[in-house]
């Protein structure tokens, strides 16, 4: 049976992020036997840095030559330690990673491994004893062991070559070995890409404006401007010319324009669509395209080019030009595998952009989201109706606010909360001063639940008081404004929007506001003072720098992510591995990645806890499941008790992923409210005016295709705070998490 992976991927991200410098090793001598010592470490190589371990150059146990690598675990806590050698991109088929292992005492793994990034973690075999599941303990002597990756030069950012030791005992390693294709890497040569073209960048033709006149829009001239959307944005993502950077295909749009508004038919329109088209050269044969394969979870869809009313030889021309698309280095679009939209030019110079630029926007924003949006599946409303509803809504703009109140709209469309919209005016309608005072819907009421600076503030300054419910903001009931801005406030469901309303609720660009409010059952009004909005960010997003867990009454563990740090962990694992049970708080976002190095205290087993969708800029639209699968490995010791882990609305993005690695834990009950439902790492949108949005960039799933995006993290048990709660100053989703282990430990007591 094939051994499953048993140290922990995560050890490759650290190494990622640390961010290493590659180094061009063509017709060098690499490092791999050693011997090349600099300040007492083998030079090349990134060594990560973990207390628990000692590394060591050895000149006694050696495979051969003058020294060997050797790490051993010397601390408390077994995890893994790894040392990397970070290649270019070579230019092969496969690429070949071989060495020598010696073993002593471990129990877990002694492996050589090799990622391909973007293309994921594959393959691995590890040294010293078979591993079973379990991770059998085991000491060789030195042994040959081997690992082949398939490579894809155009698509590869780099390759990094591994040694690692996963828990207790000691490897040595030596005598590595990489061929490409058989022949030594030595003698391999680069992968050098085709360079983009400049001219994309020098053209400057419109920097200044478009000088776009859009005639009066009827319903033709309307669908004549979508299908000119789709076409824009397909030839954008799939012809030659624009992925290579010959041409800056926003202007190229501009250039088109003038004429296609002045068609009045589909035969004139068809005709001028084929020239302009045509201008861009013949489609060579694409020899690499290949079929969308049945199990993409996500397929293209380009059902638009049969519905339209085309003529047939445009309509084969679109075909021709899918059948025989760009493929590998794209000017526009890059998967690594978080989404970057490469070379989006801002126009920052544009205070308000006008017609042309404003339509530009939509067609930019409206294809991203049709080619490479995780999660398109999931609006609302059908995306393939939305580039002609909005056409006439960014023609027709005035100013500045209504391009950013429209682009907004536009963006809450993809109904994901990653997806807000950063622009000037926006802000500056909403306010730029804030009361100190923190809002929040409790039982779908707005409630004071917090008074920052309160202990500096006299009894007067301090009302309303902690659980009050306000009613009116300025004799505007609270109900008449949510309904007014709420649309303005993209989000992927309603508690995730509601909190963002709440935040917003007490701010304006007065020095102060008139409050109706309801205090121990009786209507109060008062004026309330703003400060500058700073303070109020500075109070709200100031983090808790206590030491991040604690023991509660009962002999309860508690753990808050938002101060956590790596190093706590196994401190945390040493003083609750007695508890009755533990509480980790994810109300906040986590101030370090705890997901596997925390997650495995909880496991008795590898265990699966989510899997990814990617995009695919060879064919756009095409999402499939992809092999990384970050599995939490088991720990040397696992936790026995009860894990409870509390969720709101404020937990989003990473503190999502966490939650979702702690629910795969053996005993583990998530309580509290659905949680923000926006995962995947963040892929950042430009837009012109120096706009700037973001969407999630690939696809969270649980193990089984449950999905995240949008339902959030769904707690076992809903808990909310209540009115009566806040204002006795009680947190009623730890009372419960206390309860729910106390209740455990009751019945296990009775069995």
């Amino acid at each position: 049976m094939k051994a499953k992976l048993l140290f922990p991927i995560s050890i490759f991200f650290l190494f990622a992020i640390a961010g290493c410098s590659q180094t061009n090793h063509a017709g060098s001598k690499l490092n791999l036997d050693f011997e090349d010592i600099r300040n007492g470490k083998p030079q090349g190589y990134f060594i990560a840095t973990n207390k628990n371990y000692s590394v060591s150059l050895d000149s006694i146990t050696v495979k051969s030559g003058k020294y060997s690598f050797s790490m051993e675990f010397t601390g408390d806590s077994a995890n893994s330690q790894g040392m990397f050698l970070d290649l270019p991109n070579y230019d092969g088929k496969k690429i070949t990673l071989s060495g020598y292992i010696k073993t002593e005492n471990v129990t877990d793994s002694a492996a050589l491994g090799m990622m391909i990034e973007p293309v994921v973690f594959d393959k691995v075999n590890r040294g010293g004893r078979k591993i079973s599941q379990s991770g059998a303990t085991g000491t060789a002597d030195w042994k040959r062991y081997e690992t082949t990756l398939d490579m894809d030069p155009p698509k590869t950012r780099r390759i990094i070559i591994a040694g690692i030791l996963s828990g207790k005992g000691k490897m040595w390693l030596d005598d590595l070995k990489i061929t490409i294709d058989g022949k030594d890497i030595e003698k391999a040569k680069l992968y050098e890409p085709e360079p983009f073209s400049e001219k994309a960048k020098n053209d400057k033709t419109f920097d200044n404006a478009s000088n776009i006149t859009f005639p009066e829009l009827n319903e033709q001239k309307i669908d004549d401007l979508e299908l000119l959307g789709r076409i824009w944005g397909f030839l954008k993502y799939h012809h030659l010319a624009p992925a290579k950077g010959d041409y800056n295909w926003d202007y190229e749009l501009f250039r088109f324009l003038p004429a296609y508004l002045k068609t009045n038919d589909s035969l004139q329109r068809d005709k001028i669509l084929l020239e302009w088209i045509n201008q861009y050269g013949k489609i060579p044969k694409c020899k690499d395209c290949r079929e969308t394969p049945d199990s993409a979870f996500l397929k293209p869809d380009l059902s638009w080019i049969e519905k339209s009313n085309l003529n047939l030889k445009l309509k084969d021309l679109l075909r021709k030009i899918y059948s025989n698309r760009h493929q590998g280095n794209h000017y526009y679009i890059q998967m690594m595998p978080r989404t970057v939209f490469s070379n989006e030019r801002t126009y920052e110079n544009l205070d308000c952009p006008d017609a042309g630029f404003r339509l530009l926007t939509l067609y930019r924003y409206w294809n991203m989201i049709h080619y490479f949006f995780p999660y398109k599946y999931l609006t609302d409303k059908d995306w393939n109706t939305v580039l002609k509803e909005y056409i006439p809504h960014f023609v027709e703009v005035k100013n500045r606010l209504e391009y950013e109140l429209t682009a907004t709209l536009l963006i809450g469309e993809v109904c994901d909360t990653h997806a807000g919209l950063w622009g000037r005016e926006i802000d500056l309608l909403r306010g730029n001063r804030q009361a100190l005072f923190r809002v929040q819907f409790i039982e779908n009421r707005p409630v004071i639940t917090d008074c920052y600076m309160s202990s500096v503030l006299s009894d007067a300054e301090r009302e309303p008081l902690i659980g009050d419910i306000i009613t009116h903001i300025n004799g505007k009931s609270v109900e008449a404004i949510v309904d007014s801005v709420k649309r303005y406030y993209p989000a992927s469901n309603e508690a995730v929007r509601m909190r963002m309303i709440a935040d917003d609720l007490l701010r304006s660009d007065k020095h102060a506001i008139h409050l109706d409010y309801i205090s121990s059952d009786k209507t109060k009004q008062k004026e309330i003072y703003l400060g500058k909005r700073d303070h109020w960010l500075e109070f709200r997003n100031k983090i808790d720098t206590t030491k991040c867990y604690k023991l509660l009454n009962g002999n309860i563990g508690y753990i808050t992510l938002e101060s956590i740090k790596n190093e706590d962990i196994p401190v945390i694992k040493k003083e609750f591995i007695n508890t009755k049970g533990i509480i980790i708080d994810i109300r906040n976002y986590p101030s370090s990645n705890v997901n596997i190095p925390l997650g495995s205290y909880f496991v008795d087993k590898t265990t699966p806890f989510v899997k990814f969708t990617k995009g695919n800029p060879d064919n756009p639209g095409e999402f499939t499941f992809i092999s990384l699968t970050p599995d939490i490995p088991k720990s040397q010791e696992t936790y026995q008790g009860k894990l409870v882990v509390i969720v709101n609305e404020r937990t989003i993005s990473a503190a999502e992923f966490t939650a979702m690695a702690f629910r795969a834990g053996n005993n583990t009950t998530i309580i509290g409210s659905t949680t923000a439902g926006a995962d995947g790492d963040v892929a950042e949108i430009a837009l012109p005016g120096g706009l700037k949005t973001s969407i999630s960039g690939f696809g969270i799933y649980y193990p089984d295709g449950g999905e995240t995006q949008r339902i959030g993290i769904v707690p076992d048990i809903e808990v909310k705070p209540t009115i009566k709660g806040i204002r006795e100053g009680r947190d009623e989703l730890l009372e419960k998490a206390i309860e729910i282990i106390k209740q455990e430990q009751k019945s296990k007591k009775v069995k």
